[in-house]
């Protein structure tokens, strides 16, 4: 039997195109082997980003702001008192960028290394309450943000004390109890004509306040003792 020449060309043609199918569609899914760890890898990076994230300007300017270790570096009269607005204002700020206050704080917490402690705690709890303080006496307009930021007092704008400024002012009265000196849990935003009134008063919201702080080791038993007047 004689072979065509022209069918056996066309033979070898059609195995030759074969050959390099084959090696095309290896060499593409030995491509795809050696770069699938590279893509699984963007794919969880871009599904968590978190793990790589850096701390956001709001979570470093309070982890500094309410580092015991700074606080108590300060010098002069109500010297902490800025250091409360500042806070305020950097909470505000980040919850209208969609972050959560009270995740703010916990971060805060963790990068100036009180995060767990009683201290954390505290200062948590008494951010968040001055920022509610904060919404509900209307200093948080582009003025009152300006003003905070600075650390300054805000101007009131709802309210019946609408036109004074809120000032910082001591829960315990630091001259009953100076070791709460600079601790910014110890502060909290009033109008102006309140913090004159009350002065250095003692009240009974201070009385529990110092027993809470005394059962968590955060003030001795002769503050404690000062503030119950024993």
């Amino acid at each position: 039997m004689l072979f065509n020449p022209s069918v056996l060309g066309l033979f070898f043609l059609i195995s030759s195109a074969n050959t390099r199918i084959r090696e095309t569609v290896e060499e593409r899914v030995g491509r795809w082997v050696a770069v699938m760890p590279k893509l699984l890898l963007m794919l969880v990076l871009a599904t968590v980003p978190s793990i790589m994230a850096a701390p956001s300007t709001a979570v470093l300017a309070i982890a500094s702001l309410t580092d015991p270790a700074k606080l108590a570096t300060l010098k002069g009269e109500r010297a902490a008192n800025p250091s409360l607005q500042t806070c305020v204002y950097w909470l505000a700020y980040a919850e209208e960028k969609g972050q959560k206050p009270e995740a703010v704080l916990d971060e805060s917490a963790k990068l100036n290394k009180t995060a767990g402690t009683p201290y954390a705690g505290f200062v948590s709890w008494g951010l968040l309450e001055n920022l509610k303080i904060a919404k509900e006496l209307g200093l948080l307009t582009t003025e009152g943000m300006a003003e905070l930021k600075q650390g300054k007092s805000a101007i009131i704008t709802k309210g019946q004390y609408s036109g004074q400024k809120a000032d910082a002012d001591d829960v315990i009265p630091e001259a009953v109890c100076h070791e709460l000196q600079n601790q910014v849990m110890n502060l909290e935003l009033i109008p102006a004509s309140l913090k004159r009134a009350k002065n250095d008063k003692v009240t009974d919201r201070a009385k529990v306040f110092a027993k809470e702080l005394y059962e968590a080791k955060l003030l001795s038993e002769e503050g404690w003792k000062k503030v119950q007047g024993f």
